[in-house]
Parts: C-alpha cells; structure tokens; sequence
C-alpha cells in the first residue's frame, strides 16, 4: 500500500557560498601564485563546511505506491499492482458472468501476493515469472477479449478466442491462487505445468512467440 516515505536532500546554499568564495579570491588576490591559490582553496573549504554547519538537510517528505527498501521487490511490486488495477477495469468491460468470476479470482490472487511480497520482499524471486510473463499474458488475452466483445468482432478465429478464454480463465485464476499458496510454503511450486494452457492459448493466436 502507499505511504509516505522522507528524502533528505543537501542543500545547495553551501557550494553556492564556497564558489562564491573562489570568486572573491579571485578578484581580491593573485591566484595565479600558489600561496594566494591554496590561500583561496582553504577557505573555500572552511566555508562549506561552515555552511553545511548552519544549511541543515531539507527534508522532504514523498508518496510512493510501494516501498519496502529493496528496489527489485519495489518494481516488482509496482508492475503486479498496474496490471491488477487492469484485471478490475476489465471485469468491468467483460459482460460474462463467469469470465468475470475468474477475474475477479484473479485480482484477489494478485492482491494476496502484494501483500505477502510486501510483508517479506526476499519472496521476489519466487513471483519473478509470474510477474514477467503469467500475469501480464493473462491481461493481453482478456484485453483481447474485452475488445472484441466491444467491437463485435466475428469470424472463426475470434470465435476460439473466446471459446478458449471462457474455457480456460478458471484455470488460469486457479494457478494464480497456487502462485499465491506457493508464498506460504518454503518451497515455492513450479507452475508451469498450470500455466501452459495460458501460454497454448497466446501462442495459437500468435500473441508471443
């Protein structure tokens, strides 16, 4: 879930005030000669560090969607967010009582997972395929779907189209539910035996390679 997060940030006042020092110095002595040259770059010195003395950090306080401090998790966790956010619009568009069901099904898997790789972002690698591939494959399918209904595409191939994904999106919502389970255990399961239907699917309409 978002929270708020604080960024510290050096100001910027103090390099301001010690090149303003190499300015004066400049001006007022020969730089050219050593003495006056290392004479200007000592109080260029003192005075950033004076001025870091007086210029505290400036706090700065950021909303961010996920944050758990390890940057893999984070975008991890960002990408399964997006595409859940895509399975509730798309229950939305697909009128099918039952494909809406095992959407529905879906996205309160991919919830489940948010919450366990938040709870204990070294699970990552565990969800890396399913983040990759299985869940934004599932999205281009139902995307598919969604579009034809809108349009009232016909003709054979968009007739498997559908035939398939109303056959299938059940099985496809129980392998997210298993990725799920697998979180649970100190094993995770190899899905790709449960998944293949998802990808026979893509592949036959030449959807992936």
């Amino acid at each position: 879930m978002s929270r708020i997060i604080e960024i510290k940030k050096k100001p910027a006042a103090p390099w301001y005030i010690a090149g303003a020092v190499w300015v004066v110095g400049a001006l007022a002595l020969p730089i050219y000669e050593l003495w006056a040259l290392g004479l200007v770059a000592v109080a260029s010195v003192a005075a950033l560090a004076a001025a870091f003395k007086l210029c505290p950090p400036v706090i700065v306080t950021k909303e961010v969607p996920w944050f758990t401090g390890r940057e893999d998790a984070d975008e991890m966790l960002n990408r399964i967010d997006a595409d859940r956010k895509r399975l509730l619009e798309l229950d939305e568009r697909i009128p099918d009582d039952a494909l809406s069901a095992a959407i529905r099904r879906m996205e309160a898997a991919c919830s489940g997972i948010l919450a366990q790789l938040e709870k204990d972002p070294d699970k990552a690698s565990q969800v890396r395929r399913f983040t990759n591939h299985y869940l934004p494959d599932a999205v281009k399918i139902l995307t598919l779907y969604a579009e034809m209904e809108e349009t009232g595409v016909s003709g054979e191939n968009a007739e498997e189209v559908r035939r398939q994904v109303e056959a299938n999106a059940a099985v496809i919502a129980t392998a997210f539910e298993n990725q799920l389970d697998s979180l649970y255990s100190a094993a995770a399961l190899d899905l790709d035996a449960d998944l293949e239907v998802l990808k026979g699917m893509l592949k036959g309409q030449g959807l992936v390679e």
